[in-house]
């Protein structure tokens, strides 16, 4: 691969001759969704290889073919450059806490915070392309994600709008790429230092944006896959000058590097008195893409401010009613968007300047006055409906449902489908067939 001369030379500068990585294999990985599967049930269909970057990450095979696997549809794992999951790993969130994840699409760090929550606590996603949000969101309805709500807005808007709510906010900042070059040629042909300078200072208004909505005694990360110290170790000692309340907590997990100090980054810019070698580093020779990872913590400690939530909406009750007659329905508030009924957490703040492109797990949609359950919700709460078709994992009856055909099935009425037990989509059985509710954009083309 070819660099440009003056890359080459910024990463002299940085490391040495020790920088050159064209030697080592860029790794393909995964993370097991443990909202839904475990690791074990992955490994019988996908030879895995731990990664340190996360408990629940593993290499696999560069041909492995996901878009064909029946586990990657049910959400069993999610498709995940190993040393991403390191942000998430540092970010380590709690169940029980108000997580935001600022720049979150596709969606692999999201449903890495989720799995983590467990289904408790909130998980708000912002995403400012709307067609990124829109892969956001498939990918949060195909992990079980329970407990999310979307955003498509300017950063400082959502910001402002929950001050000082949120537990954990993680800013995955736009960046110049140079850490996924091997992976990206594009972020190669569009490397300049220009871009380099734009990029440190967009990602500089979302961490200020960011600082907002971080409780006090809450913590901030950064993220970013490039190397240049601009975006990175001197972008914290830039934040940490502007934000005095806030303080560089040490990173010492078992994967990657310190980050450079002051005084080895002297010829990118000023870092200031602070000790930046807390940071963390990760370079391919650490078994991953570039990376960097900054943890920060906001002093004082107080709850997060309070805030309205969403309510039932009328006929509510009447709706769970309705549901009841082909799942159990737990704990959950019901409100009705259009002609679609979503089941939101309870503690989801209702804040008529944001409006939400997605929350919790669309439950029903309303069709000539009657209720259908929708593929979002089998994804995520297949296993508790009452009629349930399991499938083994390498069927053929499985696959020809991932393909849009009807399949045989013993129950009668809405049916959740399962792989191994893991939830897979939905289907209307007669007690001979089930007739297939999967939807066509996500169908196999081929079996």
């Amino acid at each position: 691969m070819e660099y440009p001369q003056r890359f080459i030379e910024r990463m002299t500068a940085l490391c040495g001759d020790a920088w050159e990585f064209s030697g080592e294999q860029p790794q393909r990985g995964l993370r097991v969704n443990t909202l839904k599967a475990t690791a074990e049930a992955v490994a019988k269909a996908v030879p895995l290889q731990r990664v340190p970057f996360c408990e629940d990450g593993f290499a696999v095979a560069a041909d492995h073919k996901a878009g064909a696997d029946p586990l990657h549809h049910a959400g069993a794992y999610y498709m995940q450059e190993p040393s991403a999951m390191a942000a998430v790993t540092v970010l380590a969130p709690q169940p029980e806490e108000r997580v935001l994840d600022l720049c979150a699409a596709p969606g692999g760090k999201s449903t890495q915070i989720a799995a983590a929550l467990g289904g408790k606590g909130i998980l708000w996603c912002n995403e400012y392309v709307p067609a990124r949000a829109r892969i956001l969101i498939q990918n949060l309805e195909r992990c079980g994600v329970t407990n999310a709500a979307v955003t498509n807005l300017d950063t400082g808007v959502l910001c402002r709008a929950l001050p000082e709510w949120f537990d954990a906010v993680l800013v995955d900042a736009p960046c110049s790429g140079e850490g996924m070059f091997r992976k990206e040629p594009d972020a190669l042909a569009m490397w300049s230092e220009d871009n380099i300078r734009l990029c440190a200072e967009r990602a500089a208004g979302i961490l200020d944006n960011a600082a907002m909505a971080v409780r006090p005694g809450g913590r901030l990360v950064l993220s970013t896959c490039t190397f240049a110290p601009e975006e990175n170790e001197l972008q914290v000692a830039a934040f940490l000058r502007r934000h005095p309340e806030f303080t560089l907590q040490a990173i010492e997990p078992p994967f990657g590097r310190r980050g450079f100090s002051a005084a080895e980054l002297a010829a990118f810019g000023d870092g200031g008195n602070a000790d930046l070698t807390g940071t963390r580093r990760i370079f391919p020779a650490d078994g991953g893409e570039g990376h960097f990872v900054a943890l920060l913590r906001k002093s004082g400690d107080a709850e997060g401010r309070r805030l309205p939530v969403f309510t039932d909406s009328k006929d509510a009750d009447a709706v769970r009613k309705a549901m009841s007659e082909w799942t159990a329905v737990g704990e959950g508030v019901l409100c009705r968007f259009g002609e679609q009924w979503h089941w939101l957490p309870p503690a989801l703040p209702n804040i008529q300047k944001l409006p939400l492109l997605y929350a919790g797990v669309p439950c029903a949609t309303v069709c000539k006055n009657r209720l259908e359950p929708t593929h979002a919700w089998a994804m995520a709460f297949g296993g508790q409906m009452h009629r349930q078709c399991d499938l083994p994992a390498d069927s053929e009856a499985l696959r020809r449902y991932l393909h849009g055909e009807s399949i045989p099935c013993e129950q009668r009425g809405w049916t959740a489908v399962t792989a191994d037990g893991i939830p897979t989509g939905l289907g209307k059985a007669d007690g001979r067939q089930l007739k297939n509710h999967y939807p066509k954009g996500l169908r196999l083309l081929n079996i």
